[in-house]
Order: C-alpha cells, then structure tokens, then sequence
C-alpha cells in the first residue's frame, strides 16, 4: 500500500478508537489493539519522516521539554463566575435577570454540571489544535499546547462529518480527572514512592504545569467543553446549545450528561436538587451547577461587571457533612517549629473520601469550637476537598481536655509563643528532627547557602543514616561517610563536600536567611548583616538596639531575641566558627558610574540567564538597588517569559522595562 494512504487510514482509525474510549466511553478494541495500531503508525512515520504531520496521534506523547510556559493573553477574557449557594440567592439572580431583560423578553438557559477541574482554552485554526491555553489570571494565561496534546479525549483536528470546520475556533473547558482515574494515579505513585496527590483538581492543575509533556502523558487527564470563545464570523452560532452541538460534531467532549434547557427558576431549582442527589454517583467530581443564559444575542445584552459575566451564575452545592468521634490529638511540627493540633477521629466516609484525620490547625481554634477528646463532632468537606471540624454536637461525659504540649513531641525541647496575642505555638529548637529535614532543604537552598547536591532525597538518605543531626553537622561529612549512602559514588561525594567547603565562604547575610530565622527573610538579613557586621555584634543585640535599626519593628526584634536566647542556637553558631564558616558581612565597595548607580531595578517573569536572587545580588554589585514592586521612582523593570501583573503597572507608568538580552547589553563586561 501506498505509505501516505496507509498512514492517514492508520490516523483516522486510531483517533476514531480515541474517540470512542475517552469521549464516548464505549471502546470497540483492546488496549493491545490500540497500542500495536499506534506502533505501527511511529514505525511507518519513522520511515517517512516527511510524512509526519502535527495531527498526528503520535505527536500527542514526548513534546520537546519547556523550560517556560510563553504567556497568551486571551482575546476575550475568561472571567469567573459569581456564586449562589441557597434557592432564595437563586431566584435573587434569576430576578435581576428578568429586570434586566425587561420581564416581556422571553428566554432560556442552559443548566451543566460544575466539573472540578482546571479551565483550558482550545484554539483551532483552519481544523487544527495550535494553541491551549491556561485561563491564568483571567487576561492572561499560559500556553501549555504540548501538555494538552497529551489528553486523549482533545482532538488534534476537528471532525467535519457535519458541519463545516471553521478558520478558527476556540473552546473553552475544563481538564480534569476521573474518581477512579485519580486514585490509581495515586495508587501508582505511592508504590513509587513518589508524594501523593491531594484530590483530583490539584492533580489537573499539576500535570498542564508539567515542563515534560511526557510526565503529563502518564496522568490521566480529561477534557471537557463547557463555552465557546471567539468564533470565526462563518460560523453562525447563536446560542450554547448550538456551540454544544458543533462541539460534539467536532468530536470534542461535551459534558455528560449533557445540558438541560430551563424556562423559569422552579426548572432550574428541580435540576439542582437531581444534581445534588446523583453527584456521588458520577464518574468525576462536580461541586454545583452553572446556569447560563442559552441566547448569545441576550448575553450580549446582559453584558458583564469587572469581573464576571451577568448572563452565567454558578449555583453552589453545600459541603457534605457527617459526624464522627474524636478518639485522640496528635501533634506535628512544621519547619518553622509550630505545633498543629491534628484530629484522630473514627473513620467515616464524606464526599466518597474515608476521612480518619482532621487538622484542628491551633489551640485558639480548639478553644472555640470547645472540643474534647471524646466529643462528637460534626465534619464537612469544605470546597468538597478539606474536611474541617464544624461544631461539637455532643460532649462526652468524660471528655478529656486538649492541652498544649509543654515540650516538642519530636525532640522533647520546650514549647513557646513568642506573644501571647499570637496564634501558634512552637517548638524553639533550630535542629528538632521534625523541622530538619525541611530547614536543611532551605539552609542548602540557593535564597540560602546554595549548596548544590544537597536535594530532598540526599537529605532524606543523610537523616536516615544519622549522618546529620544538625546544620552544622553537614561540615563534619567525610567522604567516607558519603559512601555510606546508596546515592553516591566517589565523584557525587567529592562534589558535594567542595559545594559544602565552599559554602564556609558566603556572607552572613547568606548565613542569616539559611538560618530561617522567623520573619527574617532576604530583605531583613542583608539589613541585619549591614549594620552589625558580625555574627557576635547580633548575637548580643536587645530589642531596643534592633528596633533602631531601619525596617525593623516589634514583631521582628522580639523573634531574633528569642532565636539567640536558646542555648542549642548559640551551640550551633559555635560549631559554625569551629568549622570555619564565615560568619562576618564584607564591606561592599561600589565604584562610581558603575552602569546601575543609584538605580532600582525590579525583576519579574522567568530568568534564563539568572536565578532570582543571583539577578538581584548582581544588581547590588553594580551599584543599584533591587526591588519587589514597581513604582514611579522604579528606572527598569526587567522581564522573562510568565511576567505578570509587575510588567503591565511598568507599561502603565511609563517605567522602561527590558528583555533579560537587554538588561545583559545595558550592564555590559562589567557584569
């Protein structure tokens, strides 16, 4: 057979069995099936490379990594919608509606599960799938066409069976993931060994993120059509229910079931209560119902606010509650040392999720809600994602009251808060087990030390061998000790004790932001390490000498008191100067016309070039000053790709603002 025939024969028959798997649910082969016609498609194109086309099933898996997602400002915004959760702000709604439409104007909207999910823009161009879109911050969203490729159920080329394929057409929907789907995505992770995912949006979200498509091809993601974006004017569309119709003839995924049409308030009351009844039994999450207006010629009319459109209401359903026996607390320690009340309840089923454990999030909480060890309490979803203790709904009569631990439940070291009018309690020692793993991370991360190497899994295999107990005991590494793990050979062990060795060498202001000291971050400890120089000068510091210092107030005075009047703190600064790290600020010497003298340059979107913080250290190298926002008084502001909301107030204020090949030419040899 003639290779071009037999390829486009072996496409058509491939995204057909597509399409009958992932959008209409009934398969006619066997995944084997499928997967030998897909071999058998890469093994011709192979052959015939000229004749690989971009709607091509075998161009959907394996996209070229993105090392940025390019923003895509939508044409048309992708607003949100506002919300009701009771009938009476229903027929509200529904009400200004009839007003607004003057009540003679007769019309109907169409009524659809609520998928939650993640909103995607589809965007086709003479057929084909060129762009898709995240919805972003509603303007501006971030193009992640590869990724979407991946999701089966999204055609790579619009079907025209019935109806004529349009210049360009662009849908908007939901990605998104089945019940079952999710948690043997979860299932497969834990045997992994790899994190688990918290519920299924979070698992949508997180693989169109994904700068691998090919991670993204390994979760089973879903998409689904739900509202038509900006049309070619040959297409003559004029309401939802025809979008919907032109989408399934399209082969895109409409929701099922399907919309129903409503004429008055009480249809659409009755459409809520079967949803809210039958929502359990749906193979996917859904968290209410959204309401629209079917008539594109009256939503025109209807227009939108600043935020949302006036034509479209989404009609909330209350969170599932249950009620259980609170049978134990337990207490976990972040890296920031707070201790956070966790419920041990008996093990009860909301929302289709068997929930055992409930954070009580702190003390203050527990004494509102007046509960005990023993109580019955009442439990609900919130978002149908994060159950929450409501209410107590019957005391025990031998309940036993939840105290704050005096001493950390991980390493035994007194509990504290810092005021009494604050919310947390903490456990005050720097290398409490609990906290060390997450602070190592952040004392070796590149805000901090920069010590490369040192990543979750070598932290993980270093506590689990008692290698390091604390901070400084990563200077005491051998390489011998190295070798010990199962994640080193000679060459990674030498590489990572030169990165520690080095280390030794970086600032104090460095130092002080490793530390993660509570609300020291990298703006307060290079003022810190500017005006005291030493690590002894601020060892000894009094809260009335800190609140001298510029940018310092209470809150930040009282927590570097606090953290230099523990014991084990000023051992670990000790066992520092006994390893050689230094722990003194160098005078920094600006030379006059250096190219950013006495300029402020602020930084926004990805850098290719830099890291953050190594764009902002270079900028005080050469003399300016780098900042957070931006202002009249900002002189540039510098942007890569995913810039934000910083670039347009730059635009609006005039402020000039550079490409990072700008900023690099601007800054010349001296950089």
């Amino acid at each position: 057979m003639n290779p071009k025939l037999e390829i486009e024969q072996l496409k058509k028959e491939i995204e057909r069995n597509n399409y009958r798997y992932y959008v209409l649910d009934d398969p006619r082969i066997t995944d084997k099936e499928f997967d030998d016609l897909l071999k058998k498609l890469k093994n011709l194109e192979s052959q015939h490379t000229n004749l690989v086309t971009p709607d091509s099933p075998s161009q959907r898996v394996g996209g070229i990594p993105s090392d940025a997602f390019e923003p895509h400002p939508h044409s048309v915004p992708m607003l949100s919608l506002d919300n009701v959760y009771t009938p009476e702000e229903f027929r509200d709604w529904w009400a200004r509606l009839e007003k607004n439409l003057k009540d003679e104007t007769p019309f109907e909207v169409t009524v659809e599960p609520k998928m939650d999910g993640v909103s995607l823009a589809l965007i086709y161009e003479k057929g084909f799938l060129t762009k898709a879109a995240t919805r972003g911050d509603g303007e501006t969203g971030e193009t992640v066409t590869a990724n979407a490729k991946t999701i089966r159920s999204i055609p790579l080329k619009l079907s025209a069976e019935k109806f004529p394929v349009p210049a360009r057409f662009e849908c908007r929907g939901e990605s998104y993931m089945f019940k079952k789907d999710f948690e043997e995505l979860n299932r497969r992770l834990a045997k992994e060994g790899a994190k688990l995912i918290v519920n299924p949006r979070n698992g949508a979200a997180g693989a169109l993120r994904q700068k691998d498509p090919s991670v993204t091809a390994t979760r089973p993601l879903r998409f689904c059509a739900h509202s038509a974006g900006p049309i070619s004017e040959g297409l003559k569309i004029q309401s939802h229910s025809e979008f919907i119709e032109h989408c399934k003839a399209f082969h895109l995924p409409v929701p099922n079931p399907r919309y129903q049409l409503c004429k008055n308030a009480d249809e659409v009351l009755k459409c809520f209560q079967k949803w809210e009844r039958d929502r359990d039994s749906l193979p996917y999450e859904i968290d209410g119902i959204v309401i629209k207006i079917n008539s594109f010629a009256l939503r025109k009319t209807l227009g939108f606010t600043s935020k949302s459109p006036r034509w479209a209401v989404a009609f909330k359903f209350s969170a599932h509650q249950v009620s259980t026996q609170l049978r134990e607390v337990e207490f976990s320690v972040g890296r920031t040392g707070a201790i956070t009340p966790v419920a041990k309840v008996d093990p009860v089923e909301c929302s289709g999720v068997t929930i055992s454990s409930i954070s009580l999030h702190n003390f203050d909480e527990i004494e509102r809600l007046e509960a005990r060890i023993g109580d019955t309490v009442l439990i609900e979803r919130a978002g149908d994602v994060i159950p929450k203790v409501i209410r107590v709904i019957k005391h025990a009569a031998n309940g036993k009251k939840i105290s704050v631990p005096k001493k950390c439940p991980s390493c035994n070291e007194p509990v504290a808060r810092e005021k009494e009018e604050e919310v947390a309690w903490r456990c005050v020692n720097l290398s409490c087990p609990a906290q060390l793993e997450r602070s190592l991370l952040h004392f070796a991360s590149r805000d901090g030390l920069n010590i490369e190497g040192l990543g979750e899994s070598v932290v993980q295999e270093l506590l689990q061998k008692k290698l390091v107990s604390n901070f400084a005991d990563l200077y005491d590494l051998t390489k011998e000790d190295l070798l010990k793990c199962k994640l080193f050979g000679d060459k990674k062990a030498e590489n990572l004790l030169s990165e520690i060795e080095s280390s030794k060498t970086k600032p104090l202001s460095k130092l002080l932001i490793s530390l993660g000291i509570r609300h020291v971050g990298e703006k307060i400890a290079r003022t810190l390490a500017g005006h005291f120089k030493t690590m002894e000068q601020l060892s000894k510091s009094t809260e009335g000498g800190l609140l001298r210092v510029p940018d310092l107030g209470p809150t930040i005075a009282e927590s570097i008191v606090q953290f230099f009047k523990e014991k084990k703190n000023h051992e670990l600064i000790e066992s520092f100067r006994k390893a050689g790290v230094n722990l003194n600020e160098p005078e920094q010497k600006f030379e006059k016309g250096m190219p950013l003298s006495g300029k402020t340059v602020v930084f926004t979107g990805e850098l290719a070039t830099y890291s953050r913080a190594e764009a902002e250290e270079l900028v005080r190298r050469l003399g300016g000053n780098p900042a957070s926002s931006v202002s009249k008084k900002t002189h540039y502001v510098v942007y890569g790709p995913n810039a934000g909301s910083k670039l347009k107030k730059a635009q609006s204020l005039g402020v000039p603002f550079l490409t990072e090949d700008e900023f690099n030419k601007l800054i010349g040899e001296k950089s």
